[in-house]
Parts: structure tokens; C-alpha cells; sequence
């Protein structure tokens, strides 16, 4: 039943990404029956259903934000902005069956180890080491821009990266991290948070194969946040990667 799940919800957001009404139309008839049948899983169907009728409003009104006469810029700003309906749906679910809305808003705990077969690393040196290879890699094709392009760049850049890092960063490591954690196992609650997260991807035009890549990053997204029980750490380093994004020519 799980696993069915996780395909329903995966399809559904590919779907609803490449707009393939049909599909679309399947996956919601799909999940409206199990939340009829299975009352066991009611809440989890529930879920990921109202996620993706979030997302879907999410897509029609970047739909409607593309065709006004308005800079790229702001449509990019829009774009992001608009995740607010997923986490609406998420939120209004969560109060129809009368649950408290958890998402890891707490101080930091760095005390937690990262247990490799190989080695035992802090959490905080793990962060530390993710966040200074994403600097430096960015920092090389940064460098190779105009000062003018940079300073031209900053405050949307500062707009964007924090837009989306936050809202994101709420939406998977934050409210469906603690809901599917709390409801099935932290491995299912990981592999759907972060397949999902690379797979929402591709509503922004990047590849199946980049977005699934992307999913790497959201397991380690996760992992911060577990083992630091607050989503701001990884809240930051996904900031971090966003302003590399803009200004190595990635979001424009």
C-alpha cells in the first residue's frame, strides 16, 4: 500500500508537471479511491493528495503569470511565490483530521554523529564540508562574470534564494518530513520527501535525469534536519546553492 502510494504521488507530480490532463486525472481518481477503501492510510492519502491539488493550482497560476506582460524576473519571483498553495493544502489537511502542523522548528542539536561505514563524522562538519564544496564550485564560475552582472543580479538573487529556499525547505523537510515520519518510517518519509523534492523539479523544465539527481541533494537535505531536528540548517545550505544557482547563469 505504501509503495503504491509513493508511485501515485510520484506520477502524479510528473504529470501534473508535463500538464498531461489524463494521467493526472488517473492518479487523483487513483488516490480518491484508496482514501475511500483504506481508512487505515487515510490521513497519508489524504496527504499526498492534497499536495498535489496545491501543486496543480500552483501550475495554473504560473500558467496565467506566463502569458502577462511582466520581466522575467518577476515571473521567476511568482514562480516561487506560488508554492504557498502547496503548503495551504498541506496545512488545510492537517486541520481536517485535527493534527498538529510539526516542522522541525527547532534550535539546531549539532550533537548528533553521521554514522559511515567507513567513518564517523559531527553533523555540524558534514554541513560545514557541504556547504564550503558548494562554494567553491560556484565561486569558479562566479568569478568569471562582470562585477556590473554580479551587482546587477543581487537583489534578485537575494529574493529568489530565500523565496524558495524557505518555502521549500517548509514544504518537504518541514511539514511532509515530520507528517510522513511520524505516520510510516523515516526511510519512506526520506525517500518521498526527497524524490519528490527532485521530481517537482521538473515543473521548471530541467530533465527527468537532472531532477532525479536533484533528489540526492534532498536526501541530504534530510539528513541534516533529522540530525539536527530543525529544518534551518538545511534551510541555509539550500540558500547557499541558490545563490550559486543565479549567478552561475542556472535560473536566467
Amino acid at each position: 500500500m505504501l509503495l503504491v502510494l509513493a508511485l501515485l504521488f510520484f506520477t502524479g507530480i510528473a504529470s501534473i508537471s508535463y500538464q498531461q490532463g489524463v494521467f493526472t486525472t488517473f492518479v487523483f481518481i487513483g488516490l480518491a479511491i484508496l482514501l475511500w477503501i483504506n481508512k487505515e492510510k487515510r490521513f497519508l492519502t489524504s496527504l499526498l493528495l492534497s499536495f498535489l491539488i496545491g501543486f496543480l493550482i500552483f501550475m495554473v497560476s504560473n500558467h496565467i503569470t506566463e502569458m502577462a506582460d511582466i520581466s522575467k524576473e518577476t515571473k521567476i519571483i511568482l514562480n516561487r511565490l506560488f508554492l504557498i498553495f502547496i503548503i495551504i493544502g498541506l496545512v488545510f489537511n492537517h486541520r481536517i483530521f485535527k493534527k498538529k502542523v510539526s516542522w522541525y522548528n527547532e534550535k539546531p542539536d549539532w550533537n548528533n554523529p553521521i554514522i559511515f561505514p567507513f567513518h564517523t563524522l559531527n553533523i555540524l562538519w558534514f554541513w560545514l564540508i557541504g556547504i564550503f564544496i558548494n562554494v567553491m564550485v560556484y565561486s569558479f564560475l562566479i568569478v568569471r562574470k562582470d562585477v556590473e552582472d554580479i551587482q546587477s543580479l543581487l537583489l534578485f538573487c537575494l529574493f529568489f534564494s530565500l523565496i524558495n529556499a524557505v518555502f521549500e525547505e517548509v514544504i518537504w523537510r518541514g511539514i511532509m518530513l515530520s507528517a510522513l515520519k511520524e505516520i510510516t518510517s523515516t526511510g519512506y518519509a526520506m525517500i518521498v520527501t526527497s524524490i519528490g523534492f527532485g521530481l517537482l523539479h521538473l515543473a521548471i523544465g530541467l530533465s527527468m535525469s537532472f531532477s532525479l539527481l536533484i533528489s540526492v541533494a534532498g536526501v541530504i537535505y534530510a539528513v541534516i534536519t533529522l540530525k539536527t531536528n530543525s529544518m534551518y540548517p538545511s534551510m541555509l545550505f539550500h540558500l547557499v546553492i541558490n545563490f550559486g544557482m543565479v549567478y552561475s547563469g542556472f535560473i536566467l
